[in-house]
């Protein structure tokens, strides 16, 4: 019984761990108590900064779930590949785990966002097109194909099957990276974030369950958000399961939730499609407990709400991104209930 207890309390410290950070960094942001403040996630810390960003494809296949390393994403985007199955880029600079996965294959307009974000690109395969347009565009990229169960830079896992086993060794990403003449430092502008005082004074509609629906056929696609009161964040869930660690089974908890609908079009027999993420359009944005409808605009590559012509600060902490195509678009995808 020392195990699970023991487990118990190690959770419980990080959980609390996390939340006072975040604390501490809405009160602290404007009286200078930090050296620094994280770019993507607005906390402060007293390190200094300067690591290049990693951008990672995650596997969203229910044979894939749980993931690893997802928690620890700054920024997470949730995008449709093929079907009604979507697939994450998850961005990471605050924080740095072990392990991230399982890896999978690119797509266009996921290492489009990753130069947007000016990260480096992880991924593992792709059609021979695409990987032709990742080299021509310059992007700077590590090819999970290349180092496929290498036991430095990728490990094949034998608790799942192909292709949901191949797990990236974050911690290599920038030797290999380095050793391919790419820069592993960087500086970033820091994204919009709110104030304490504003962060007190939010207005919206109370929403504290949101349904993003993704399918009407596989209800193992959509996505559910549930605010908690006491953390300020969100949790989420996939068809109903809380999206956890897959070691720890610490559940995934955000600060904002960024919903944007834009135009997606089928482009080829395999279901491969090319997505707007440059146009700007609809959104609803989710900040404890409340949900406003807004704008969001490409900055630089960077995807931004917008509201009255102004950009919309973040809570700091981490965001998750999902894209949904305009037909259904909000109004008809995303379901909003107090419940």
């Amino acid at each position: 019984m020392r195990k699970p207890i023991l487990l118990f309390f190690v959770m419980l410290l990080v959980l609390v761990g996390c939340s006072n950070d975040k604390e501490e960094t809405e009160n602290a942001v404007e009286d200078g108590s930090f050296k620094n403040i994280y770019p993507f996630t607005g906390i402060g810390t007293n390190e200094p900064i300067d690591n290049r960003m990693i951008s990672v494809m995650v596997n969203n296949h229910p044979k894939a779930r749980p993931q690893t390393g997802l928690s620890q994403a700054d920024i997470v985007f949730e995008i449709l590949a093929e079907g009604n199955i979507t697939r994450f880029l998850a961005l990471y600079h605050s924080n740095l785990p072990e392990v991230v996965g399982p890896v999978r294959s690119a797509r266009e307009y996921y290492f489009k966002l990753a130069n947007g974000y000016h990260a480096l690109y992880v991924y593992h395969g792709a059609a021979d097109f695409v990987d032709e347009m990742i080299v021509n565009s310059g992007t700077d990229f590590l090819n999970g194909s290349t180092y496929d169960n290498d036991g430095y830079l990728f490990k094949r896992e034998s608790f799942r099957e192909a292709p949901h086993n191949s797990y990236l060794q974050l911690g290599a990403a920038y030797d290999v990276a380095k050793d391919k003449g790419y820069d592993i430092t960087a500086e970033y502008e820091a994204l919009p974030f709110l104030s304490a005082d504003e962060i007190e004074t939010l207005a919206g509609e109370e929403a504290r369950h949101i349904e993003v629906i993704y399918s009407d056929s596989y209800s193992f696609a959509n996505v559910q958000y549930d605010y908690d009161q006491d953390s300020g964040s969100y949790t989420r869930s996939s068809g109903g399961e809380k999206t956890v660690e897959l070691h720890t089974e610490v559940p995934i908890e955000v600060e904002n939730v960024l919903i944007v609908e834009t135009s997606h079009q089928v482009i080829d027999d395999a279901g491969r499609r090319e997505i707007d993420l440059e146009s700007g359009g609809n959104a609803y944005l989710l900040q404890k407990g409340l949900i406003n409808k807004v704008n969001w605009e490409n900055h630089d590559g960077r995807i931004i709400p917008i509201k009255d012509g102004q950009e919309i600060g973040f809570i700091p902490g981490q965001t998750w991104i999902n894209v949904i195509p305009t037909n259904p678009g909000l109004d008809q995808a995303v379901k909003i209930s107090n419940e």
